[in-house]
């Protein structure tokens, strides 16, 4: 597998640039708004949620995919808890949609950003035989994602006792998504 060599500090200070690109085209006439908030936040938790996604290309071949990726599936949680809460009420104006959407496209920030890491790890992970063969590194990638997702989004607007915990729940993504090949039986 080719690695990239990317500093991780470089990788984070990039995004951290992007971000701050975004909030030019996306500035409301008054400073301090949701939209502010928002991409503030997003600026202090992007880096590290890719950065968790970048060092997974670190554990090809090393422990199990399952428990790989059970720390990234809760940080994936943590994030989305924490990001889309304050997304919420910036995406009230139509126009702060559709400028955050041509943004999202002029620097690069779009859902593949996520995915993209995650997606390679799997298939690293997959020409080692760690991987079921048929599985889809991508599709897998994304719907890892959507289960975060999904589980932040059920804690906010429901609360955190609506379903199992934060960990369960990140084992459960894991566990479900049934990655790992099941070991062949021997003929009798």
């Amino acid at each position: 597998m080719a690695t990239s060599h990317v500093d991780p500090h470089q990788r984070s200070q990039d995004t951290r640039r992007r971000v701050l690109e975004m909030a030019v085209s996306l500035r409301e006439d008054r400073t301090g708004g949701s939209v502010d908030h928002f991409l503030a936040l997003l600026q202090d938790r992007l880096p590290l949620w890719l950065s968790i996604l970048h060092d997974l290309s670190h554990r090809s071949g090393k422990g199990s995919v399952s428990d790989n990726l059970f720390p990234v599936a809760l940080a994936g949680i943590d994030y989305y808890i924490d990001v889309q809460s304050a997304a919420l009420p910036a995406f009230t104006s139509p126009n702060v949609t559709v400028r955050f959407r041509q943004a999202i496209r002029d620097t690069g920030l779009g859902p593949r950003t996520e995915t993209a890491p995650l997606a390679a790890y799997l298939a690293a992970e997959q020409r080692l035989g760690r991987v079921r063969a048929d599985a889809d590194p991508e599709a897998s990638a994304r719907l890892l994602v959507a289960g975060c997702f999904h589980r932040a989004y059920i804690e906010m607007f429901v609360g955190a006792d609506a379903g199992p915990t934060r960990e369960a729940s990140a084992l459960e993504i894991v566990r479900e998504l049934r990655l790992e090949p099941t070991t062949a039986q021997q003929p009798a």
